[in-house]
């Protein structure tokens, strides 16, 4: 009788040893190994779901002139700004992973998306809820089609189990919801453990790759933000998609962190409302109070409020600042900043307070990045400044101006990346005046766009332009 064959697998990375050891030498982290239970010997089963396609299939190695390079196959999602993260598209055969917070709308997005998908027969592999949950919100998802006789679920946890159901129905896209669900005979431990996630990804890939069936898979993440599991589960797949939002605001962001087939520096923006995810091609429009636009009726401006024109991915956004400066009822000064880094604003404090001669140390300071999103554009930081001062004085900044610059610690203002697509953004939405780094001014052509371009090179000069 074979004996249980044992092993020491990192928490971290997933690096396997076979024997304990206190520093993982893969990723470096102290007393991260726990011990696995990788089954009996010879209870290893092998699998064959077809011809592997594009691989060299064994041959040994050949010129890299010799292969041929074409445009990989891809299948239309139906969704512009899932296409647009993916490349253009669900590329064939392909691994991907979409994780994110519990209730942020993972499955949500999936399913709506394989719903609106026309002639696709879609197998949905459900190890979390009932056919009835899944039927439930189905129904209650608007989509282009009233009738989906080509999606079929399936509420199964067992890998082997799984894979007998595919060889039936013959899908042409599988999804697995989720990850950290699904288990094989082959690992004797309880599902979510390291070694299931790890072999079950792997029997996943195999057959991705072999079946050339593009699979998706729904991830969960732990409390650091990242994908629960071990980190080789991220090194396996093809595209790793983060769902970002809060549960408290409607915007939804899906970014690329890993893609072999196109960019990563795409994001797709969604609209959280009770029949699903809508798309939102004008994110601007949305992530800017009435009072910001062209179409606010109030001519009020109100302090502390400063429009950037920041960058995500390679979309430009037009984002309210918001800031409040007040003395500190308990000594102590407090910082505080919503979807900025802290440290940052506190390195923009202390330029105020040294370069320009504002004094707010012993002042609350408060920062909000309107919209519930995560900024980390350092075109930012003219428009936080900005805001901070406009609370400080107590004077409102023209409401029909924005601004793009990067603030560094001798109190200039450097240049920063796509000018171009900036301004543009600004003139669609009306804004008469925008305040860019004098550096980006070279080989602009000032003609093309109607809005008043001034360029600066310090805080100070910014200042004047603000407030006078």
């Amino acid at each position: 009788m074979a004996k249980d064959k044992t092993a020491f697998v990192c928490n971290s990375c997933g690096y396997d040893s076979p024997k304990w050891i206190g520093r993982c030498p893969s990723c470096g982290e102290w007393n991260t190994f726990v011990e696995v239970r990788l089954g009996k010997g010879g209870d290893t089963k092998s699998q064959t779901f077809g011809k592997i396609t594009d691989r060299n299939n064994g041959n040994g190695p050949i010129l890299i002139n010799n292969i041929k390079s074409e445009e990989e196959p891809r299948i239309n999602l139906y969704d512009n700004e899932l296409n647009r993260v993916l490349g253009g598209g669900l590329v064939t055969g392909s691994l991907t992973l979409l994780g994110g917070e519990p209730g942020i709308g993972k499955s949500t997005l999936i399913l709506q998306t394989v719903l609106n998908l026309p002639n696709k027969k879609v197998l949905y592999v459900s190890g979390e809820e009932s056919a009835r949950q899944l039927k439930l919100r189905a129904d209650r998802i608007k989509t282009g089609s009233t009738q989906h006789d080509s999606m079929l679920i399936l509420c199964e946890v067992m890998i082997e189990n799984i894979f007998e159901s595919i060889k039936q129905v013959q899908p042409d896209i599988v999804v697995i919801d989720s990850i950290q669900t699904m288990a094989t005979e082959n690992v004797e431990s309880s599902p979510g453990s390291i070694s299931q996630i790890r072999e079950c990804a792997a029997m996943l890939l195999k057959f991705a790759k072999e079946s050339n069936i593009p699979v998706i898979m729904i991830g969960h993440i732990n409390k650091e933000g990242s994908i629960a599991g071990p980190k080789i589960l991220e090194h396996m797949v093809d595209t790793v998609l983060q769902f970002e939002g809060d549960q408290h605001y409607m915007y939804r962001i899906v970014r690329a962190i890993k893609n072999r087939f196109g960019s990563t520096a795409e994001l797709g923006i969604y609209e959280m409302m009770s029949d699903g995810l809508r798309q939102v091609t004008n994110p601007s429009e949305l992530l800017l109070s009435e009072g910001c636009t062209k179409n606010g009726d109030s001519n009020e401006n109100f302090s502390g409020t400063a429009i950037a024109c920041s960058i995500e991915g390679v979309r430009p956004l037009l984002i309210e600042t918001q800031a409040l400066v007040s003395t500190a009822a308990y000594g102590t000064p407090q910082r505080s900043a919503t979807g900025f880094d802290l440290r940052r604003l506190n390195m923009l404090l202390a330029v105020l307070e040294k370069r320009v001669g504002f004094k707010i140390g012993q002042k609350d300071v408060y920062l909000n990045i309107a919209g519930g999103i995560k900024v980390t554009d350092p075109a930012i930081d003219l428009s936080v400044i900005s805001a901070v001062l406009s609370s400080n004085v107590d004077t409102g900044i023209d409401r029909d101006v924005c601004m793009a610059g990067e603030v560094g610690l001798s109190g200039e203002i450097r240049p920063v990346s796509r000018i171009l697509q900036r301004i543009a953004e600004a003139e669609k939405l009306g804004f008469s005046r925008i305040i860019i780094p004098t550096a980006n001014l070279n080989g602009l052509d000032r003609s093309k766009f109607k809005i008043e371009i001034k360029g600066v090179r310090r805080v100070e000069e910014a200042l004047r332009e603000l407030f006078g």
